[in-house]
This record gives C-alpha cells, sequence and structure tokens, in this order.
C-alpha cells in the first residue's frame, strides 16, 4: 500500500462523504498490523535481532524489563506473523534461536528510519510537551 493511498483512506474516513468499503478494509488492515508491530517490545526485539540470531535468555536480558511471559507472547506473535523464525536445535538442554527473517529485516530499516527521527526531533518534541503542558496548567 502506498503513502498516498494511506492518506486517501484517511481523507476518506474522516469526510461526511460515504466511505468506499475498501477504505474500511485497509484501514483495519493497517491498523491490526501496525497494533501488533509498533508495540515497544516488538520494535525492541526487532531492532535487537538485526544485529543477528539471539537465545531466549539473550533477548531477555538485552530487553530490559520485559517479562518471560511477554516475551514469549511478542516472539510467538512476529514468529507468526513472519518476521521472526524459531529454530530448535536437538541438543539436552533444547537451544532455540530467532532471528529475523528477510520480512522481518524489511521491517527493522523502517524502524530504524523512525528511531533515527525520533532521536533527531526529541528535543523539538520535548519543548513542545513542556509548552503544551504549561497552557493546560492555564486553563
Amino acid at each position: 500500500m502506498e503513502l498516498g493511498h494511506i492518506a486517501e483512506t484517511v481523507t476518506a474516513s474522516t469526510s461526511p462523504r460515504p466511505v468506499p468499503l475498501h477504505a474500511t478494509r485497509d484501514c483495519r488492515r493497517v491498523s491490526a498490523l501496525l497494533g501488533r508491530i509498533g508495540d515497544k517490545w516488538s520494535v525492541l526485539i526487532v531492532v535487537l535481532l538485526g544485529e543477528g540470531p539471539r537465545r531466549f535468555n539473550d533477548i531477555k536480558r538485552s530487553v530490559g524489563g520485559i517479562s518471560q511471559r511477554m516475551l514469549t507472547l511478542t516472539l510467538r506473535g512476529l514468529e507468526r506473523d513472519g518476521l521472526v523464525t524459531r529454530t530448535v536445535y536437538p541438543t539436552v538442554p533444547a537451544r532455540v534461536d530467532y532471528a529475523l527473517t528477510p520480512l522481518g529485516h524489511s521491517l527493522r530499516e523502517a524502524v530504524a528510519g523512525l528511531g533515527d527521527w525520533a532521536l533527531a526531533h526529541h528535543s523539538e518534541i520535548e519543548a513542545a510537551q513542556s509548552k503544551y503542558d504549561q497552557k493546560d496548567v492555564l486553563f
């Protein structure tokens, strides 16, 4: 889906005109996918796995604050979406590695661009938040 198509979809959904059926389906599809890949744990794991395959405990140590259950659920979701592969090695104890798929690597590129943007504009955003918070107090 092209960015222009997303803009048309958003415009169509905010317009008083009847919304074409394809626009509503596109919004639902994009929304569901962004919900999955846009949460903080998924983003952190995708960035981490972009450096190479990792074992579960290595991911848990590197992604501070994530519980074992949340890591398991996030990795399962990323695997279900085709972004991560899970490879089990027949050793005792079993060794399990997680790695990005080609689709996962393409997501990492997009996430890296967003991260770069956030870092480049962090001070501007903080200033805007501060200005907004001061204005809000006056009312």
